[in-house]
Order: C-alpha cells, then structure tokens, then sequence
C-alpha cells in the first residue's frame, strides 16, 4: 500500500524538499507547525519505527541532525524538538515510519506533556520495569 509519503517521494505530490540521498528525503511538512517544520523521510516504506531496520533509523536521525543543524543556521530557533509518532494511539497518522523535525521559537509554539507518575511509583515498580526492559533487550 502506498502512502501519501511514498507518493510525494515518487514526486506525484509535490512537496518543498530540502535533503535527498539513496535512502532517506526530508520536506517541509505542509502544517509548518513552526517556521521550518521538516519532516526525515526514508524512502522504502516502514510502518513505524517497530519495522524499520536499524541501520536504515540511525541513518535517518543523521539526516536529522544534519537538517536541526540547517535550520538552526537558517532561522534560529531557541530550540528543536525531534518527534515520532508510531502507532494510532501515539497519534501517528501517516502509516510511514518518519521524523518531525519542529524548530520552536516560543515554549507555546507546540504544545504536548507528559504525566508525571513519579508519585505513583514504588522503587519496586522501578526496578520492575528496568528488571522488564533489560529482559527484553537481551
């Protein structure tokens, strides 16, 4: 299935790149939720970061960096965000594994937050999911 990514990388769609080599492009992403908002695209089509092979993700976030540093020549933001969404419930649209690149000039210009449970945690429920997460890794 094709997605509108795998579209606007066939140039069927066009887009405003700003980056591309043999695995990856990056284009303005047409909400500009700030001033600069890029997103890191590689051009075989993943799902999500759970399907993307690893060599090919790391080559993606060089690509980001590379373009953080482009944008911050060009506009310079006090700050950068590097976001991705994977998953309906993360609030993933675009079922094509990617990288928001979101210059920020202001602390409104974006708004997420993440709950605070520290509060709600045991130093056993800590160790417990470490214990989890080491497990899975090996």
């Amino acid at each position: 299935m094709s997605t509108i990514f795998s579209k606007i990388i066939a140039k069927e769609i066009p887009a405003h790149f700003v980056y591309e080599d043999d695995l990856v492009v990056a284009f303005l992403d047409i909400s500009q939720a700030t001033k600069g908002h890029t997103l890191v695209v590689p051009k075989a089509e993943f799902r999500d970061i759970f399907s993307v092979p690893e060599d090919l993700a790391a080559h993606v976030m060089k690509v980001a960096v590379k373009v953080s540093h482009a944008l911050q020549k060009a506009f310079e933001p006090a700050g950068i965000n590097i976001l991705s969404n994977n998953g309906e419930k993360s609030g993933q649209t675009v079922f094509h594994f990617h990288l928001h690149v979101i210059p920020r000039y202001e602390k409104e210009d974006v708004k997420f937050s993440l709950k605070n449970n520290m509060s709600n945690l045991s130093l056993d429920d800590y160790k417990e999911r470490a214990r989890l997460i080491k497990a899975a890794l090996s």
